[in-house]
């Protein structure tokens, strides 16, 4: 487990970790989100025993980065940003370099090297120089190097900045293979891939923690007036009708009216669920609905929300 406690940083003048504190517990997998300068970093290098904070503390499994830094650190497995790679080694060769700073036995090279490159699908490039690969196997190489010496937490600072679709698909999954059995970390500004992979999210904005909890909690906690989207077909003005439903404030096209269906927004009161209504009243009217469904505020927009300047 870790523990955060009061922790603060200053660079300066400048408060770049506001005193924050929270825990992570072992086999959770953390989205830890903020814009850029929010102290997301600076946390991380923190807990990893890079940098020491000015006040307050790191712990974890109940030892202290001031006293037993070492002993933590061999615990961590750190994919900075900008992964720590040498373009002119060969990626074998790098992976033994690590194994060796990372104190793996000698003995044990041989089958650690086997596991990571499966892990990492790095079997097809293993004999290349870094320099020589493409950016999604440099950060194949910078996940394996931080997994080499099979840490019990992950801590994953951007780990697909720069990938194309596919390749952050293939990060992703493995993420969440690892996180079946690590501590996991993750900071991106990618928000669906927190929402498939992270099962809780940390937000901080300004050096200060501003949300905390499951994606379904956080949307549920932002939850201002009901959104339903609908399809229907119909020749008629349905907007003008559905306008008229006790409990409707707003109704507006979401799509331009094509072959009679038209794709709509309807806005309701707070906590009001007109969906039940809305199908007997479309059956009154002899519409056909395609599709019918509530509009959840997106991790996306309560990131907005949070972050965006006053």
């Amino acid at each position: 487990m870790i523990k955060v406690k009061n922790l603060t940083k200053n660079y300066g003048e400048q408060k770049a970790v506001d005193n924050i504190s929270f825990e992570v517990k072992t086999g959770e997998i953390l989205g830890f989100l903020g814009p850029n300068g929010a102290g997301k970093t600076t946390t991380m290098r923190i807990i990893t025993c890079y940098m020491p904070p000015n006040s307050g503390t790191v712990e974890i499994d109940g030892k202290n980065i001031f006293d037993d830094s070492l002993s933590i650190r061999k615990k961590i497995g750190y994919l900075p940003e900008n992964a720590p790679l040498y373009m002119d080694m060969n990626t074998i060769d790098y992976l033994y370099f690590v194994m060796g700073l990372r104190g793996v036995s000698k003995k044990d090279y041989q089958k650690r090297l086997k596991d990571i490159i499966e892990i990492c699908g790095l079997g097809s490039e293993i004999h290349k120089d870094i320099g020589e690969l493409s950016k999604g196997f440099r950060q194949r190489v910078g996940l394996a190097q931080a997994l080499i010496h099979e840490p019990e937490i992950l801590i994953l600072d951007e780990p697909t900045l720069g990938l194309d679709p596919n390749q952050i698909v293939e990060i992703r999954n493995m993420i969440k293979e690892l996180g079946k059995e690590k501590t996991v970390i993750l900071s991106t500004h990618i928000l669906p891939e927190v929402e498939a992979t992270c099962g809780r999210v940390l937000i901080i904005n300004e050096g200060k923690i501003v949300a905390d909890g499951t994606p379904e909690q956080l949307q549920k906690g932002f939850k201002g007036k009901e959104k339903i989207y609908i399809e229907i077909k119909s020749e008629e003005d349905v907007i003008s009708k559905l306008k008229g439903l006790p409990g409707v404030e707003k109704v507006d096209f979401t799509a331009p009216d094509e072959n009679d269906i038209k794709k709509l927004s309807i806005e309701c009161r707070k906590g009001v669920d007109l969906r039940e209504k809305i199908f007997n009243f479309s059956v009154e009217n002899k519409w056909i609905i395609l599709e019918m469904r509530r509009e959840e505020k997106s991790l996306e927009e309560i990131f907005r929300l949070l972050t965006q300047s006053n």
